[in-house]
C-alpha cells in the first residue's frame, strides 16, 4: 500500500508545490514509484512538471467527482514520478463536493482504487482550509508543512494545527504531522532562525532538517518543465531535497505530534522538541537553548484566533455543513 503525504499551508507562496515535485523526484531517484497529485486549481504543479493544465481534457476534478477512475487521468512526467493533475475546473469541484455526503473522503477513495501500484502519494494542497485541503489531509498518512521564514507565514502554523486536530478526530485518526520544513531560508539573517525557533517553541513541532535555502534556481525549474534536481542537480537546494527523501524512504518518522499542547504545557515548556532529518524528537524536555542565535530579532507573538481555546472546527469537515470554499 503506497504511503500518502499531504503538503500543506493555507498560506501561499511558502513552497509547497516546489516540495512536492522535488521530493518526488529525489523519491524516483531512489527507485521508488511516486504519484504527485495536484490539489491546487491553480494547477502549478501540473505547470512545473511540463503539461499545460489549458489543453488537458481529463484532470483530478473528474476523478473526485467519481467521472473517472484515477489510472485513466494520471499522466508519466520526465521527473519520472507520475501525476494526477488538475485544472482549472477544480475550482468549480469544491463548490460541488460541499453538497455532497462524505465529502472529504473523496479523495481518499479514489487512491485507494490504484494504493497497490505505488510505494509514495504525495498530495500539493491548496492555499487554503477549504474541502480540498481537508481532502488531502483525510486521505493523507502525515503532514509536511512548508514554512517560509517570515513572521506571516508563521502566523498560519496554528490555524493548520487546529484543523488536523479536527481532522484527525473526526475523518482520519491515523494523521500525524511529521514535521515544519523551513523553507526560503537565509541563515545569515536573524529573523529567519529566530521565526524557526518561535515555531518550535511555541508550537511544539518537530523542525525538519536541513531547512531548504532561498535559491533562483527553485524560481528557474518550473520554466523547463522539471523539477530542481535536474535543472540544478548539484545545488543545494536539490541535496537538501535528496537529504528528506532518505529520511521518508527509511521509513523515519518526522515527528509524533498530533496536536498543539494545552496552555499549561505551553507555559512549563513541556513537549519541546527538534527533529533532525526524519528522526524522534526528543518527547517531555524543555527547549534547549540555541546558543548559535546571537541576538535573534524577535518575533511578534500574535496569536491568531484558530489558536485560541475554543477555536471553531473549520465547517469544511463537519458533515452537512454549507461553507464557502475557504475558512
Amino acid at each position: 500500500m503506497a504511503r500518502v503525504l499531504a503538503v500543506a499551508n493555507q498560506k501561499g507562496g511558502v513552497a509547497k508545490t516546489t516540495s512536492v515535485a522535488s521530493l518526488g523526484a529525489a523519491l524516483s531517484e531512489l527507485g521508488r514509484r511516486v504519484l504527485l497529485v495536484d490539489l491546487d486549481p491553480q494547477a502549478c504543479l501540473t505547470f512545473s512538471l511540463g503539461l499545460d493544465p489549458d489543453t488537458l481534457e481529463l484532470s483530478v476534478h473528474d476523478v473526485l467527482l467519481g467521472r473517472l477512475p484515477p489510472g485513466i487521468v494520471i499522466r508519466s512526467t520526465p521527473d519520472g514520478s507520475d501525476l494526477l493533475p488538475a485544472t482549472i475546473e477544480l475550482a468549480g469541484c469544491e463548490a460541488i463536493l460541499l453538497s455532497r455526503t462524505g465529502r472529504e473522503h473523496a479523495l481518499r477513495l479514489a487512491l485507494g482504487e490504484i494504493a497497490a501500484e505505488y510505494d509514495f502519494v504525495l498530495v500539493d494542497c491548496p492555499p487554503s482550509l477549504g474541502v480540498l485541503t481537508i481532502n488531502g489531509l483525510t486521505a493523507a498518512d502525515e503532514v509536511v508543512i512548508p514554512l517560509q521564514c517570515e513572521t506571516l507565514s508563521h502566523r498560519g502554523v496554528g490555524q493548520l494545527l487546529d484543523t488536523v486536530a479536527d481532522v484527525q478526530r473526526l475523518t482520519n485518526p491515523r494523521l500525524r504531522v511529521r514535521g515544519v520544513l523551513p523553507t526560503l531560508f537565509d541563515g545569515r539573517t536573524a529573523h529567519s532562525r529566530a521565526v524557526v525557533l518561535d515555531v518550535e517553541t511555541r508550537y511544539q513541532v518537530t523542525i525538519l532538517d536541513p531547512p531548504i535555502a532561498r535559491s533562483v534556481r527553485f524560481a528557474e525549474a518550473p520554466g523547463l518543465g522539471r523539477s530542481i534536481l535536474t535543472t540544478a542537480s548539484r545545488s543545494k537546494g536539490a541535496e537538501a531535497y535528496r537529504a528528506h527523501a532518505r529520511a521518508i524512504a527509511g521509513g523515519g518518522a518526522g515527528t509524533g505530534v498530533a496536536a498543539k499542547p494545552s496552555a499549561g504545557d505551553q507555559a512549563t515548556g513541556r513537549g519541546a522538541s527538534r527533529g533532525r532529518a526524519g528522526g524522534e524528537g526528543e518527547a517531555g524536555r524543555a527547549p534547549r537553548s540555541t546558543p548559535r542565535l546571537a541576538t535573534p530579532s524577535p518575533v511578534q507573538a500574535v496569536p491568531s484566533e484558530a489558536a485560541m481555546p475554543g477555536a471553531v472546527m473549520p465547517e469544511a469537515v463537519i458533515p452537512g455543513a454549507a461553507v464557502s470554499g475557504a475558512v
